[in-house]
């Protein structure tokens, strides 16, 4: 992972912490969760406030997500919103985060300049053992602390605010009236200055959950579907008056829900013309039929008429294959789409011309699922579903590894916006 490490493909775009008062409220943080302070003098965090190295100080990388429910967060500044997720078991942890960022980023702002701000996203589950737990999570509420009580302070501020506004005799109360002063000396004016953040619950939507090897739930109206592994436990028994479930290994049944809920977008001309996302897969895809062929090959400097002599020399086997004359197919027939009928395209073939719809809204959750059956689409894994993209990593030989590495460094990373705009939608 050192080759990840250094060129920022894990662990990067983090917030430095480095000054002395950030690094002890991080601490008094910990310690509000029971844990114990850490000696580090500098590390980096994510939007959640993870840190990879107090993860390993503290030989524990679940610090923040002990029961894998009801992930802790810690916040020093309104500036992690700007900041990937890096660890978590649920992929809507960065959705959920970045929706109580922006719904209450002028108390956060506020709290911030004094404290630190740290709690839980909790749920109405405390762990999970089977499908039914997972599908008892609706929605979720922050929970809040700071470690010098600033929520609890401002909260007996407003109160006692509150009191003087609707009762006249409350003007007579000087030990109220001194107490407000005293509080008001660490909150400040908390009309002006809110601190008590407005929205704490959210809506828990579609998400996908690394718990039992992988599990994806989709919600419609009045249907709720789960694609998993069929030896979860709780598949087909949770529920199943009110659940679909689908095989995750069923690739027909699986494009089939996401076409008619259209999740996905088959291969229509206007997108295949203009993304150039087919033509990018069509090549990963040789490379990674000549990596698996041969393991040591060399591949800097990789030209188009290399990759075409190469496929001439194994016609064969890439025509028994089937995946690269489909592509190559479409691509010659994007203009006219309705010609490729989809019942005869092989299910396992038919993520390969297809994208997520962009205009649905579980748009990235759906293009994480389309590259579970694409293994080959290192972009597409890297860029939507970063625990596959790691996993399989481990498995590719070292020549691979340094081209991939190379190739997203010199794409994604140029402009990730731009890069998933194009390609995407």
């Amino acid at each position: 992972m050192k080759r990840l490490y250094e060129n920022k493909l894990i662990f990067g775009g983090l917030l430095s912490v480095d000054e002395p008062h950030l690094v002890e409220r991080y601490n008094k943080a910990l310690k509000g969760f029971g844990l114990k302070p850490v000696k580090l003098k500098s590390f980096k965090i994510d939007m959640t406030g993870y840190s990879p190295e107090v993860a390993d100080e503290l030989d524990d990388p679940e610090y923040l997500d002990p029961n894998g429910v009801n992930r802790r967060f810690i916040i020093l500044s309104p500036e992690q919103s700007e900041l990937p997720v890096v660890h978590t078991q649920f992929s809507n942890t960065e959705e959920l985060m970045l929706d109580f960022f922006d719904k209450n980023r002028r108390e956060i702002f506020a709290l911030t300049i004094k404290d630190v701000l740290y709690g839980e996203i909790e749920d109405n589950v405390h762990a999970v053992d089977n499908l039914e737990d997972l599908l008892r999570i609706e929605q979720v509420e922050f929970k809040l602390s700071t470690s010098g009580d600033l929520l609890g302070k401002a909260h007996e501020l407003q109160v006692m605010i509150d009191k003087l506004l609707k009762d006249p005799d409350a003007w007579q109360d000087r030990e109220m009236l001194a107490e407000m002063v005293e509080i008001a000396g660490v909150t400040g004016d908390i009309r002006t200055n809110d601190l008590l953040p407005k929205e704490v619950v959210f809506r828990h939507n579609a998400f996908w959950t690394s718990h039992f090897g992988g599990v994806y739930i989709f919600n419609d109206d009045h249907q709720v579907t789960v694609i998993a592994d069929p030896g979860t436990r709780g598949f087909r028994k949770s529920r199943p008056w009110e659940v679909s479930y689908i095989d995750i290994n069923d690739h027909a049944q699986v494009y089939r829900f996401l076409l008619e809920t259209r999740r996905i977008e088959p291969p229509r001309g206007a997108w295949v013309e203009k993304s150039g996302l087919l033509k990018q897969r069509a090549r990963m895809l040789i490379i990674g039929m000549m990596v698996e062929r041969d393991p040591d090959i060399e591949l800097d400097e990789l030209s188009n008429s290399m990759l075409d002599s190469w496929v001439r020399k194994n016609a064969k086997a890439i025509e028994r294959d089937g995946a690269l004359p489909l592509l190559e197919f479409v691509l010659k027939r994007s203009r006219d789409w309705s010609a490729v009928d989809l019942h005869e395209v092989r299910p396992e073939h038919r993520f390969l011309i297809s994208r997520a719809n962009p205009k649905h809204p579980d748009w990235w959750l759906t293009n994480r699922l389309i590259s579970e059956y694409l293994r080959f689409d290192f972009l597409t894994l890297f860029v939507f579903n970063k625990q596959g993209f790691y996993r399989a990593y481990q498995d590719w030989p070292e020549e691979y590894r340094e081209y991939v590495v190379e190739t997203i460094r010199n794409t994604y990373f140029k402009d990730k916006r731009a890069l998933r705009a194009r390609f995407y939608g």
